[in-house]
């Protein structure tokens, strides 16, 4: 077999990429053709102090968003043939070296006189690669809260290391990023990490902040390591970014790559995040439970929380795999509880219909309405997220107290919160598929010199991703988009999109007239002065 076997389409998309280099703020940006690479402006990319995004432009609108490489900053390095080509388990692929000018578009989507668009570079083993073997010396960490998934992750990085490479100094760093300094290491072979995948959590541990950069990457140059993957979600991946940005500014010959990991799936970009199928599976659980104790009785309600700090996708994906569901709260989606359209309406409308209802909120959702009946505190963990307030429980009890009051719809309600049990679980085969793509492409992006980039899923396919690209915004549902419009059609739940204030301003209204001439225009006891809407009331 040929090796160097390329389709007919690279071959002329190659013909027409002319590779030129020219230097800029210590990167080589290629050239395409006659067209000069160039650097589009971008708040979120790069600040001066950093490295300069890589971007190449092509004909009829293509753009790719490069990722850094050794070789940008590091010059004359020498290359090695990838062992893969003496690999038995790759004999039988027809083209196993991925074209050096394959690209992925971020869009499938596209009008017949559109741009091509913004594409990632494609992942996968490379022809050369610039690491032998017996110099190679990685390390792993995981950082940020438990995930389904993330010890297969580590699993198929030390499996893939020694079967596809020969790698064999893999170091463990435990505790996530404090660890690197605080010379925490376990020792990773393939018959260590054998059935790790069978557990849930991560065998390394883990744990939010600790990020010293200076500290990290000292300890990265002491200990000799040349490839660091970093398992982690958004703040995470900040952190990697700023791990490189050091290791480039020093010079050393240190690949560092992302592994995106959120049960939220808010990461942008990518397709998805491993461990959201895992987690919207395990939701059905409690969902089904929900269901069962809500129907066994007259008037029950089941209110199962799940997780989503500022995303609600496993809420969403969960109500849709259930149809179980009567009503879906998201942080994305604002809703209010009282008034024409309101929840507390809804909830009697329903119990009236079926005699029955399941409601599924996200953890992030209606956080204003918490904080506006419990003193909030504006406190953060130790990855600077916002500690919110237990919205399953507040609204639990506010829909009892709602139904107490009334006296006209005696209900009996049951509150499900399986949050930790969602992601503690070990990853469903979906999962454990994906994250063994994702830890195989980190590994060929690495031994081929590329640095600075996340692996992840675009379009079905695997890509390498600048790290700007992964940190410069959270993914969010969308709620004028067709899965949102799918969801209400699938619960009949209201879009919560009635104007609360033209309410509010009636009632305010319907006050004031009742109010004696005598408080008009007068100051109230926090010595504001009350507006009189109606003339009649004066």
């Amino acid at each position: 077999m040929d090796s160097n076997s390329v389709s007919n389409s690279n071959f002329e998309f190659s013909n027409h990429i002319q590779k030129t280099f020219v230097k800029n703020n210590g990167f080589l940006h290629p050239k395409l053709g006659s067209e000069p690479a160039r650097s589009r402006s971008r708040a979120a990319m790069a600040s001066p102090a950093n490295s300069e995004p890589k971007i190449v432009t092509g004909i009829a609108g293509y753009i790719l968003e490069d990722v850094p490489h050794l070789t940008d900053y590091i010059p004359n390095l020498p290359t090695y043939p990838n062992p893969l080509q003496d690999n038995p388990a790759y004999s039988v692929v027809k083209q196993y070296f991925v074209h050096v000018d394959d690209s992925v578009p971020q869009k499938v989507v596209v009008h017949k006189d559109g741009a091509r668009g913004v594409h990632f570079r494609r992942a996968g083993p490379r022809q050369k690669v610039y690491f032998e073997a017996d110099d190679v010396q990685v390390a792993i960490v995981t950082c940020g809260g438990l995930c389904p998934g993330l010890n297969t992750v580590i699993r198929e990085l030390v499996c893939g290391l020694h079967h596809m490479y020969g790698v064999k100094k893999v170091l463990g760093i435990n505790g996530g990023y404090k660890g690197f300094y605080a010379r925490n290491t376990i020792n990773l072979t393939p018959k260590s990490v054998n059935d790790i995948h069978k557990r849930g959590g991560t065998v390394l541990g883990t744990s939010r902040g600790g990020h010293d950069t200076k500290k990290i990457v000292d300890s990265i140059q002491d200990r000799g390591i040349n490839q660091v993957y970093i398992i982690g979600g958004d703040g995470t991946q900040k952190g990697a970014s700023a791990i490189f940005e050091e290791v480039r500014r020093r010079g050393l010959k240190v690949s560092v790559v992302g592994i995106p990991k959120t049960i939220d799936n808010d990461i942008p970009v990518i397709d998805k995040s491993f461990g959201f199928d895992t987690a919207v599976e395990e939701a059905q659980r409690a969902i089904n439970a929900a269901h069962v104790e809500a129907e066994s009785v007259e008037n029950g309600i089941g209110v199962v929380k799940l997780m989503g700090r500022n995303s609600g996708f496993i809420a969403m994906y969960a109500t849709l795999a259930s149809r179980d569901v009567d009503c879906c709260l998201i942080p994305e989606s604002p809703f209010y509880l009282e008034g024409p359209g309101g929840l507390f309406e809804y909830i009697e409308k329903r119990l009236k219909e079926n005699g029955h209802m399941v409601i599924v909120i996200a953890e992030g959702a209606g956080q204003e309405l918490v904080s506006e009946s419990v003193q909030s505190m504006s406190k953060q963990d130790a990855s600077g997220n916002k500690l919110l307030q237990d919205v399953g429980l507040w609204i639990s009890q506010k829909i009892k107290d709602h139904f107490a009051e009334q006296k006209t719809l005696p209900i009996t309600l049951k509150y499900i919160d399986p949050t930790y049990m969602i992601r503690a679980v070990p990853s469903n085969a979906s999962d454990n598929v994906y994250c063994t793509l994702l830890a195989q492409s980190a590994v060929h992006g690495a031994m081929a010199g590329y640095t600075g980039y996340t692996s992840g899923l675009v379009n079905g396919r695997q890509t390498y991703i600048p790290f700007y690209r992964i940190t410069e915004r959270q993914n969010h549902v969308v709620i004028t988009d067709r899965m949102w419009a799918r969801l209400l059609s699938s619960t009949n739940q209201p879009s919560f999109l009635y104007v609360k204030g033209d309410h509010e301003e009636k009632k305010e209204e319907e006050t004031l007239n009742q109010l004696p001439d005598e408080h008009c225009s007068k100051e109230n006891s926090a010595n504001k002065e009350i507006s009189c809407i109606s003339p009649a009331a004066c």
